[in-house]
Parts: C-alpha cells; sequence; structure tokens
C-alpha cells in the first residue's frame, strides 16, 4: 500500500541523520534520538489557556502530572482526558507529546492530564500501569479542586500509551479505578504474545519495525510468560463487554496495525460502541510529526471530535 509523502520523508531524514534501528540502541541513546527527533518532526505548540505542574501519589513516589487547560475550557466542572504518552514503556516523558496534549485540550475544549509514569528498563511491567492507575484515582479524587468533572473523564494515549489506555479502561469496568467515560486509543499495543500479518510486513525500513516492537516487549517485560497478562496484553482479557465506548486509530505501515484492528473488532463483538479510524498510508509513531505529516493534525481532529461527542453538551 502506497506511503504519505510527509511520512517517506521522515523515514528519508532519519536515514540522513543516521539513525540506527532501534533495536540497535541502548534505551538511553533512544531517548536521546527520540528527544532529537521531536525538535525536528513537531509543530510549534500552542498557547493554552493554562498549565500546571501537579504530582500525584504513586506506589513508588511522587509521579510527576501535567495539567492543560485549553483556552475555551471551562474553569470548573470541564470534561478531561489523562493522556499516557506512548514510547514502548521505555521512551517518552512530559516533553514527549507537550504539542499533542496542548492540542487536543485547545480543540476538545477540555483539561488534558498528561501522565509521566514510570518506564523500562529500570521499572519493568507493572510499574507503567500502577502508576497509570495511581494517576486517575488521584485525578478522580481531586476533579473538584482540579476544576474538573468527574463524570467525563476518559483515558488515551498512543502506543504504548494506548497499550495503557486500553487496561485502565478495563480496570474502571471492574472497579479498579474510578469510571471513565471513554478511550481514546492511537494505534495501541494490544497483544504481545499474538503474530499478526502486520508484523510479517514491517520488518524494516519503517520508525517501528517487528524487531524494534520486540526489543520494546523484552525491556518491559520481566518474564516472557507475562505477556499473557491482561495488564499487558488486553486482547487477553476474558472479556472485554462493559468497558467505555472508544475511537481506536490504526496505520497501515506499522506493525501494531491488526492487533489494534483486533481489539476494535473484538470491542465491537462485545457490544461496546467503538469507532474505527484506519490510515492506510501511514507510519507508526505520526501523531507526534505534524511538521511534516498534516495527517497527524487531522487524526487529532478526529480525536477531539469523537472526546467532545463522549462527553456531550
Amino acid at each position: 500500500m502506497a506511503m504519505d509523502p510527509g511520512a517517506r520523508r521522515v523515514l528519508e531524514l532519519l536515514r540522513d541523520f543516521g539513525r540506527p534501528p532501534i533495536e540497535e540502541s541502548t534505551p538511553q541513546e533512544a531517548r536521546e534520538n527520540m528527544a532529537r527527533s521531536r525538535a525536528v518532526f513537531s509543530p510549534t505548540p500552542p498557547e493554552v489557556g493554562e498549565i500546571r505542574a501537579l504530582t500525584a501519589p504513586g506506589p513508588a513516589g511522587e509521579i510527576p502530572l501535567r495539567l492543560y487547560r485549553g483556552r475555551e475550557a471551562p474553569g470548573s466542572e470541564a470534561p478531561a482526558l489523562m493522556y499516557f504518552h506512548g514510547g514502548g514503556w521505555v521512551l517518552g516523558d512530559l516533553d514527549s507529546h507537550d504539542a499533542v496534549c496542548r492540542r487536543l485540550a485547545n480543540d476538545a475544549a477540555c483539561v488534558v492530564v498528561s501522565v509521566d509514569y514510570r518506564l523500562a528498563p529500570e521499572h519493568r511491567f507493572p510499574a507503567a500501569v500502577d502508576d497509570c492507575a495511581a494517576a486517575t484515582r488521584w485525578v478522580a479524587a481531586q476533579a473538584v479542586a482540579l476544576g474538573i468533572d468527574p463524570s467525563r473523564i476518559a483515558v488515551g494515549g498512543d502506543s504504548a500509551g494506548g497499550n495503557l489506555a486500553a487496561v485502565i479502561a478495563l480496570m474502571a469496568r471492574d472497579s479498579i479505578v474510578p469510571a471513565i467515560c471513554f478511550q481514546l486509543l492511537i494505534y495501541p499495543a494490544t497483544d504481545m504474545a499474538g503474530r499478526y500479518p502486520s508484523a510479517e510486513r514491517t520488518m524494516s525500513g519503517l520508525l517501528l519495525t517487528t524487531p524494534g516492537m520486540r526489543w520494546f516487549i523484552d525491556l518491559y517485560l520481566n518474564r516472557a510468560e507475562e505477556a499473557l497478562d491482561w495488564r499487558a496484553s488486553p486482547l487477553r482479557a476474558s472479556h472485554l463487554s462493559g468497558v467505555a465506548p472508544a475511537i481506536v486509530f490504526t496505520a497501515y505501515h506499522d506493525p501494531l496495525c491488526d492487533e489494534g484492528e483486533a481489539y476494535a473488532e473484538r470491542l465491537e463483538r462485545e457490544g461496546v460502541h467503538v469507532n474505527r479510524v484506519r490510515f492506510g498510508d501511514q507510519i507508526h509513531g505520526f501523531l507526534t510529526m505534524g511538521k511534516f505529516i498534516p495527517a497527524a493534525l487531522t487524526m487529532q481532529d478526529i480525536a477531539s471530535a469523537a472526546l467532545r461527542q463522549a462527553w456531550g453538551p
């Protein structure tokens, strides 16, 4: 299938930069490369109504959070999105997805709370899950003080963050964390134990390849059998019925494409309202590359519209 010219240009630039495949890097090298890429590919962050640094108590100490209030978001009882950044549970931080969070806050007229959960391999599974759960509990408990409507809290994320959002939605269904009303899943990792056709067509030359995904999983999990745990692979949960409605985005040139679509199909089959949006000419990771890939902004527009619809007037 054809690839978007902007995505092709991103891949060409990465080759020109001499950036090695992720699986040939150390975690620190990969983090540094991600930070350098952000400076090149991410659009200028828009101004928002408010930015506030917060911390939530977590199982291993304080969890840094960053609250964004959109320019048109109300000062009280605003809808909110808990955002879990991508990066394979190894990369990413509050800055890596800053422009995305700002734009979602403005366009959805909401509060976005970005979560700086612990990263692997320093903190392996289920540290990221535990931090995201703790942050969600804290924000719900502090909703009034934060100017948030506790009945209109959504979860979302991209890639590893989409994985974490799906897991938190399952926890909310089971009352492990407070209720959430919607889940925004952007090319999520949903099944670490499966093998899908999209993995066979993405072996080299892309931002995320199948060998690269294996590198991330090996750094995140303690043991191979943890891939069967629903907190690592939400597609392996015994049932998905009763979770919050969802929108699931996938990209064709992405090893995670088919497992993301399998998750959406299973949600639908088990009675969950879900919208599916597939970008047939896109690569994994394009969300944060709006300077070169206009479809990144299109996806954010669709996501914001879905959030507004989920929250209602």
